[in-house]
């Protein structure tokens, strides 16, 4: 989910993907960011890239 997040999926595109609920995806996006020590999600797509675990233009699914 963390890769999902970083990639700037919405929680409905993360739900569909993950074949759960938008609160099960607003739940769990809360706790990763505690667990980060980060405070939203812009600074999860921070973290994601000085660690290298996504590259630019890089997407998990696809949309219109």
């Amino acid at each position: 989910m963390f890769r999902l997040l970083a990639t700037g999926e919405t929680n409905a595109e993360i739900a569909t993907e993950l074949i759960v609920g938008e609160t099960t995806v607003t739940t769990r996006a809360t706790r990763i960011l505690i667990k980060l020590g980060v405070r939203d999600r812009v600074q999860t797509v921070v973290l994601a890239y000085e660690t290298r675990i996504v590259s630019p233009g890089l997407r998990t699914t696809t949309g219109p």
